[in-house]
């Protein structure tokens, strides 16, 4: 499985999905990147994705959660799919807030993941729901996974 976005160039982020973008609230980031799914396994029912921050842990003191989502039948996600497909079932992050909370890293350039997993089924999740309530769910279900990195810059 390979995932791909238009949104890194160069190993960057593009400043519109973090701090330096115009789409906030309470200075939350919440215009969603795209990325594109290829080459998922036979057998794919669903995927599930998680956006995290590992170089938050020294400040926040664990890995920032930006955005989680589950039971997506899509191959490619678009610009604000966030915000844009309300029948996607999404996780709560780390700012509190169900769907995509954007890059504002505080102090140095940080690295961003996106752990994209295919799974053989849907999940039993509802909106909301934690990282712990996905690894869970997730289980047994994992045919394959992706992560893509790019960094964004304070």
């Amino acid at each position: 499985m390979i995932v791909t976005s238009s949104a890194i160039k160069n190993g960057y982020f593009d400043d519109k999905y973090g701090k330096r973008g115009n789409d906030t609230e309470k200075k939350v980031p919440l215009l969603s990147f795209p990325f594109e799914i290829a080459e998922e396994p036979e057998g794919t029912v669903s995927y599930a994705w998680i956006l995290e921050d590992e170089d938050a842990v020294p400040v926040a003191g664990f890995s920032w959660i930006h955005w989680m989502a589950a039971n997506v039948r899509k191959k490619f996600i678009p610009e604000d799919f966030s915000r844009q497909n309300k029948d996607a079932i999404q996780g709560e992050n780390s700012w509190g807030l169900i769907g995509y909370g954007g890059m504002t890293p505080p102090n140095t350039t940080h690295r961003y993941d996106l752990h994209v997993y295919a799974l053989d089924t849907t999940l039993e999740l509802q909106q909301g729901f934690s990282i712990e309530d996905l690894y869970r769910a997730m289980g047994e279900h994992i045919l394959d996974s992706f992560t893509l990195s790019g960094k964004y810059t304070c």
